[in-house]
C-alpha cells in the first residue's frame, strides 16, 4: 500500500517538475555602459594598467613595505573581513548539504505496568531519513545565491585590503610631506631670528624703528608657533597610521619625501577591466547576483515541495512488524501546494523583486564612483606635474625678492615691510611646493587604489 502511494507521488512529482523545469534560470550580467568611464580625455585603448603591478613593487620605500607587511598581518578591519568570509564559507557548504537527505538517529522507549504486573519493556532504535526533491530549484537558487555571498565575501575582504594598502602608503607619504614642510620652516624660523637681530642692530644705529623690530619679532614668533603646529600634525598621523597597523601610538621610522619613486607613466587600461579587477564593484555586483538568486527561490516557494521520508530500525515489539527479525521499515513521501499562505509568498516575491532593483542602481552606481575616482585622480596628478615648473620659477622670483629687499633695507632704500612680505611670501610657496610633490605622488596611490591595485597573489 505505501509502495503504491509512494510510486503515485513520485509520478506526480515528475509530472510538476515537467510543468516548472523553466523556472531556474542562471544570473547574467545587466548592460552597463563603460565608455567615457573615466572621462573623455583619458580615453585608452591600452589594457595594460598599473594595477597589474604588486605593490611592492609600486612602493620600493623598505621602511613603507615593513609598514605595509604590518598592516597586511596585524589590521583588525582585515582580521574581521576574514572571519566574516569563514562565516560566508559555511553558509555555502550549508547550502550544499542541502541536497543531501537529512539522517536522524530517534530512539523511543516506554514501559507499563497493570495491577503491579512485572514492568513490560518496548523499544524502538529506528533511522530517519528525509529527502527534499528540489523539483523547483529552491535548493538550487539558494545555494548559487549563498555561493555569491560567498564571493562577495571574498571581495569584501580584498576592498579592505586595498584600501589598507592605499591608506597605509597615504599616511606615510603624508609624513614624509609634513617632515620637509617642517626643515624648511625650520630653517625659516633660523633666519627669521637672525633678521630679529639685524634689525636691533640696525635700530641702535638709528636706522629703522621699534615698530620694524617688532613686526619681525612677531613674524619670527609665527613661524614658531607654525613648527609646533606641524609637529602636532606629526604625531596625529602617526597616531592615526598606527591604528591601520593595530598597534599602540608610536614614532614611525620613515625616509624622506626627495627620496620616493613612483612610476612616471600612469597606465589606465579601459573601462572595462574595473568590472574584473576592482574589488568594490565586483562586490556589488555579487550583491546584484545573491538578490537575482534571491528572487528566484522566493519565486519557487509559490510551487509545490516534494518530501520523500522513511525509516529503518530494530524493535522488540513483536506485533508491530510482521517479520520475524522485528526490523521496523517505514516510507512516506508528500507534495506541497502552499495555499494559505500563497499571498505572503507572492508577497516575499515581490520584495525580493525590488531588493534586486536596489542592488542592480547599487551596482551601476558603484562603477560611476570607481569611474569618478580613477579620473579625480588623473586630474590631480596632472595638476601637480603642471605646477612643477610654474612653481620652480616662482620660488627662483622670490628668493631674488628676498635678497634684494634685504640688501636695500641695509642702505635705507627700502622698508622692512617690504622685506617681511618678500620673505612670507617666499615660506608659503616652498611650502606650496611641498605640497605639489605630495600631491603627485598620492595622485600615483589614490589611482593604485582607484584601479583596483594591490590584490591579493598565491604568492602572498
Amino acid at each position: 500500500m505505501r509502495s503504491s502511494s509512494m510510486k503515485k507521488i513520485l509520478i506526480l512529482g515528475m509530472a510538476v517538475a515537467l510543468t516548472g523545469c523553466g523556472i531556474y534560470k542562471p544570473y547574467s550580467r545587466p548592460e552597463v555602459e563603460t565608455d567615457g568611464l573615466y572621462g573623455q580625455e583619458w580615453e585608452t585603448a591600452d589594457t595594460t594598467t598599473i594595477a597589474d603591478v604588486s605593490w611592492r613593487e609600486m612602493f620600493t620605500d623598505p621602511y613603507l613595505q615593513s609598514l605595509i607587511e604590518q598592516g597586511l598581518e596585524n589590521n583588525l578591519d582585515l582580521q574581521s573581513a576574514g572571519w566574516r568570509l569563514e562565516e560566508a564559507e559555511a553558509s555555502l557548504k550549508s547550502a550544499r548539504l542541502a541536497f543531501l537527505p537529512a539522517f536522524n538517529l530517534a530512539p523511543q522507549g516506554s514501559g507499563s505496568s497493570f495491577d503491579g504486573s512485572k514492568v513490560t519493556w518496548t523499544y524502538n532504535v529506528p533511522v530517519t531519513a528525509s529527502w527534499e526533491i528540489d523539483i523547483f530549484s529552491r535548493l538550487r537558487n539558494s545555494k548559487l545565491q549563498a555561493k555569491a555571498l560567498y564571493a562577495q565575501s571574498k571581495e569584501y575582504r580584498q576592498a579592505v585590503r586595498t584600501q589598507l594598502i592605499a591608506g597605509i602608503a597615504n599616511y606615510y607619504y603624508t609624513l614624509l610631506m609634513l617632515d620637509k614642510q617642517y626643515a624648511i620652516s625650520l630653517e625659516t624660523a633660523g633666519k627669521y631670528k637672525e633678521s630679529v637681530k639685524t634689525m636691533q642692530a640696525m635700530m641702535d644705529a638709528g636706522m629703522t624703528n621699534r615698530a620694524g623690530v617688532s613686526q619681525m619679532e612677531a613674524t619670527y614668533y609665527s613661524v614658531e608657533n607654525s613648527l609646533r603646529d606641524m609637529a602636532q600634525s606629526i604625531k596625529k598621523v602617526e597616531n592615526s597610521l598606527c591604528l591601520l597597523l593595530g598597534e599602540a601610538p608610536r614614532a614611525i621610522e620613515r625616509g624622506s619625501i626627495d627620496a620616493q619613486a613612483l612610476p612616471d607613466r600612469l597606465l589606465v587600461g579601459v573601462p572595462l577591466q574595473l568590472l574584473s579587477r576592482r574589488p568594490d564593484v565586483k562586490s556589488s555586483e555579487l550583491a546584484l547576483e545573491q538578490a537575482f538568486y534571491g528572487t528566484a527561490a522566493a519565486r519557487s516557494a509559490l510551487y509545490p515541495s516534494l518530501t520523500l521520508s522513511g525509516s529503518a530500525g530494530w524493535t522488540n515489539n513483536a506485533g508491530m512488524v510482521v517479520n520475524p527479525g522485528k526490523i521496523l521499515l517505514s516510507a512516506a513521501g508528500s507534495l506541497v501546494q502552499p495555499l494559505f499562505n500563497a499571498n505572503a509568498n507572492r508577497a516575499r516575491v515581490r520584495i525580493a523583486q525590488a531588493q534586486q532593483e536596489e542592488a542592480k542602481l547599487s551596482f551601476q552606481q558603484t562603477l560611476l564612483n570607481a569611474g569618478s575616482e580613477v579620473n579625480n585622480a588623473l586630474t590631480q596628478y596632472q595638476t601637480a606635474l603642471s605646477k612643477v615648473e610654474w612653481r620652480n620659477l616662482q620660488i627662483e622670483s622670490l628668493e631674488s625678492a628676498v635678497e634684494s629687499t634685504q640688501l636695500l633695507m641695509q642702505h635705507s632704500s627700502t622698508t622692512y615691510l617690504e622685506v617681511l612680505t618678500a620673505q612670507q611670501a617666499l615660506l608659503s610657496a616652498q611650502l606650496s611646493q611641498v605640497n605639489d610633490q605630495f600631491d603627485r605622488i598620492q595622485a600615483v596611490v589614490n589611482l593604485y587604489h582607484a584601479l583596483g591595485g594591490g590584490r591579493e597573489t598565491d604568492a602572498e
